[in-house]
């Protein structure tokens, strides 16, 4: 059987992986040589950490570097430059305590697999446990996040999209790890299914202690789910703090834009809360200064140098932002 009590993890709050001026960059085309004719900036100087027992959100546009945070986290990428400072010794270790949910269940589920074998993957690749105890455990995971155990040979189009991601989870849990990366985990569903899994995801991460790193567009879900959250934009975090601060009273002038960009019900949005123009500046060529500068109903000459991730004039404690107008260096 399985043990869900918490294995590695230090006590709550204590930080658990840090990111110290990470970048990730990739070549984009090539000459006759082979060499790349330019690079895309996908993260640029992230700092971070990540506490036990906590949901951090990660919420930005499309095009902000979310995903490839997600990737970098679990080890499918490296960074360029900059450190990531694990609580575990080795790659190892991390990859049977790290797992991810992915946002689109239907693509990320082998089709030619029955749901015991697709659970019990990252057993499998781990070699954790022997084969002969994999279905066993398959069915006990599978009990945990609503999947009868009678189920275990049917294939992953078999089921609706709610049980898939409910399938998925499973896949994240077999392995009893410490953190999950939740890369938009309910977008793809319907909107009564996606309160069904939320409640599911919170459920499981009391009873197994688990940390959450949660990735959306949705700041509803984010407001629900997270402890805190960490505002991003162009590869960079501009806003961090906890999720009733950042949500509720926003400091950098890209999160409150975001925030006012929300649809409300009977509420037009207007010109001046919709940050101009409506997509992000490409990542071959970053902005000099504030990479936010040229958006920024609030820009002045002091924008046009780089900006430090620092503490906020206010009271709130771990509340830090990128922007000199709002800020004061520590």
């Amino acid at each position: 059987m399985i043990s869900t009590a918490r294995k590695r993890l230090p006590s709550d709050n204590a930080a658990i992986l840090g990111l110290s001026d990470v970048r990730v960059h990739f070549p984009v085309g090539s000459d006759w040589l082979g060499r790349p004719k330019g690079m895309a900036h996908a993260l640029n100087g992230i700092d971070l950490d990540v506490r036990a027992g906590e949901t951090l959100g990660v919420v930005g546009e499309s095009g902000c570097g979310k995903s490839t945070l997600a990737q970098l986290l679990m080890g499918l990428i490296k960074p360029t430059s900059g450190t990531l400072d694990w609580i575990y010794n080795d790659a190892r270790e991390r990859s049977s305590n790290v797992q991810i949910v992915f946002q689109d269940p239907q693509s990320s589920l082998d089709p030619r697999l029955p749901i015991w074998k697709i659970i019990t993957e990252p057993l499998f690749v781990q070699r954790a446990v022997p084969r002969r105890e994999m279905r066993d455990i398959a069915a006990k995971v599978a009990a945990q996040v609503g999947i009868r155990t009678e189920y275990m040979d049917r294939f992953a189009h078999q089921f609706s999209g709610g049980q898939r991601q409910r399938i998925a989870i499973a896949r994240a849990l077999s392995s009893n790890p410490d953190i999950i990366v939740l890369d938009e985990p309910t977008s793809a569903l319907d909107i009564s299914v996606q309160a069904q899994i939320l409640n599911l995801l919170s459920e499981l991460q009391r009873s197994r202690d688990l940390t959450y790193i949660l990735i959306s567009h949705n700041v509803s879900v984010v407001r629900h789910m997270a402890d805190r959250v960490a505002v991003m934009y162009l590869g960079q975090i501009v806003e961090l703090g906890s999720a009733a601060e950042v949500l509720d009273h926003p400091t950098h002038p890209y999160t409150q834009l975001l925030l006012d960009a929300v649809p409300r019900l009977g509420a037009p949005i207007d010109n001046a809360q919709v940050a101009a123009p409506t997509e992000l500046p490409g990542n071959r060529n970053l902005p000099t200064g504030c990479f936010f500068r040229d958006r920024c109903p609030r820009a002045t000459a002091g924008c046009d140098k780089p900006q430090a991730l620092v503490a906020t004039k206010g009271e709130a404690r771990d509340r830090l932002v990128r922007c000199h107008l709002e800020s004061v260096m520590l």
